[in-house]
């Protein structure tokens, strides 16, 4: 069970297969989009240290489309790799580590660094959970809050956020709903993924 439904996320695959097919006829390798995305999530983590919240959201909305792309590409040019696989998930946890000093930064509030320090901890032992069972081997990819809700909840909080922002003045309530809901269900995806594993070690 995912919070994203098969529908939003083949939408989104539409949305970005065209981008995709045209990297491809380019011959632009997936290392490039790799780091391009790493380098997007900076900007994005800048432009929230910086205050401009709705264009840190929709810079994070572009970053996670390259973190799609690279994977696509790296599979329908057959240049996937051990290696590869490797660089793209280190590459993830530190494009997301980018973005939370940038949403830390700006937020002047113990109690939201508290919680970005658990969503911090809750994506990045989602992750290790997950390989450390695939290294005793047992797949895990179950978890109600794995990289892509994260992105989405935190560019809808910051894009929405923003326009509730300006309209009702709610001081980006909603971002700080995104952090939390982040901290809370990806500490829970912790948890859900070593029960699996739990349960799979009783069967074995």
């Amino acid at each position: 069970m995912r919070i994203l439904n098969k529908h939003f996320i083949n939408g989104f695959f539409a949305i970005i297969n065209p981008i995709g097919e045209i990297l491809e006829s380019a011959e632009i390798h997936p290392h490039v989009i790799t780091a391009a995305g790493l380098f997007l999530s900076v900007i994005s983590g800048v432009l929230f240290w910086k205050g401009y919240i709705f264009c840190g959201g929709i810079v994070l909305i572009v970053s996670g489309a390259c973190d799609v792309l690279d994977g696509r590409l790296a599979r329908k040019t057959n240049t996937n790799s051990r290696f590869g696989a490797l660089l793209d998930s280190t590459v993830d946890r530190y494009s997301e580590i980018a973005v939370y000093m940038g949403l830390a930064a700006f937020f002047n509030s113990p109690f939201i660094h508290a919680l970005i320090i658990l969503a911090i901890a809750g994506s990045l032992l989602t992750s290790y959970v997950r390989a450390r069972a695939e290294g005793l081997g047992i797949e895990c990819k179950v978890g109600l809050m794995q990289r892509p809700e994260r992105i989405t909840f935190l560019a809808v909080g910051a894009v929405i956020g923003s326009i509730f922002d300006f309209i009702f003045g709610t001081h980006q309530a909603l971002l700080v709903l995104a952090i939390l809901g982040i901290a809370v269900l990806s500490n829970f995806t912790v948890i859900q993924r070593m029960l699996v594993v739990r349960d799979n070690s009783k069967n074995k």
